[in-house]
């Protein structure tokens, strides 16, 4: 019996009552935890545009996915996921960095075609993709889920661009979604994470591990890290995921077929399936192809970024 299986049998008193009625019982605590969540079609100011004043060739980065790629709740470009990769990339790479946004607020992964489309005249050296979330709340089978996120980053791929993709969140750490709801979140939110590791990699694009959006940094300073609504990130909390992005980003521009080392960190290598888990179960994990296997490189446990 899988650890989901044993959550809804629990759930409904030892097993007695239907599966029918746990899953009501589920739609019903789903609906209390949006209700409490709230939702909205406001986006921040635009972050689009040029950042950093390097010389040479100015690198284009396009941003899609959901409303952890938006940066839902800013009020500011800068502090959007896209502003304040334009400012750490310039940085890092010590070029001008062009930035496009075109995710979307409750995005789904089969949204992603539809916001290439919109970056068609941008072409971009590099794409950075957050998704996951919304796949998980509106039931989307995780086979189902990855493998049109594969055809996203394949396509991507296949004109040149390399690809960044953070892995859904562990939606088992958001407070507003009540137990047991939480913990069937959690375990489909790591299920989904793991398909999608599996299949970019297989794509040629770049994964890294968000899990619980950096695991304890978030449990221990969750009033700093997350927002009003406790669901989505503050501005810390967007500041620290796109920390462990940045150098995944750097990394496959300088040289496709490297990792960073970060602070002497061992690389290791692996089957693909192990470092799926592996990354499921360590936030901030890059996963990348090494021939028929994977490279995983594990990022040391962060300092909180404060904005």
């Amino acid at each position: 019996m899988t650890r989901t299986r044993k959550v809804a049998t629990l759930a409904v008193g030892g097993g007695v009552a239907t599966v029918s009625s746990f899953y009501a019982f589920l739609i019903g605590e789903a609906l209390l935890a949006r209700r409490a969540i709230g939702t909205t079609d406001e986006r921040p100011p635009t972050p689009d545009g040029l950042y950093g004043d390097g010389s040479g060739r100015t690198i284009r980065c396009l941003v899609i996915g959901d409303s952890a790629a938006v940066g839902y709740g800013m009020t500011s470009a800068d502090t959007t996921p896209s502003g304040l990769l334009g400012v750490g990339l310039a940085h890092v790479l010590g070029a001008q960095v062009e930035m496009r946004c075109h995710a979307v607020v409750g995005a789904q992964t089969s949204d992603l075609p539809a916001q290439l489309e919109l970056a068609n005249d941008f072409k971009p050296d590099v794409a950075v993709i957050v998704i996951g979330t919304n796949d998980v709340t509106h039931r989307v089978p995780p086979r189902r889920s990855a493998r049109m996120l594969a055809g996203v980053v394949g396509r991507l791929t296949s004109e040149g661009c390399q690809v960044v993709v953070g892995t859904c969140p562990d939606l088992g750490t958001v407070r507003p979604i009540r137990q047991p709801l939480r913990e069937v979140a959690r375990q489909l939110s790591r299920r989904l994470a793991k398909q999608q590791t599996i299949s970019v990699v297989r794509a040629g694009g770049r994964v890294v591990s968000l899990g619980d959006l950096l695991g304890g940094l978030f449990n221990e300073q969750r009033e700093t890290m997350f927002g009003e609504d406790r669901f989505h990130p503050s501005a810390a909390g967007y500041a620290n995921m796109v920390s462990v992005l940045i150098p995944a980003v750097a990394a496959s521009l300088n040289d496709p077929q490297q990792d960073v080392i970060d602070a002497g960190e061992p690389l290791h290598v692996m089957s693909l399936a192990d470092a799926a888990a592996r990354a499921s179960e360590q936030p901030g994990t890059q996963v990348t192809r090494n021939g028929r296997l994977a490279r995983v490189l594990r990022r040391r446990r962060l300092t909180p970024t404060r904005s």
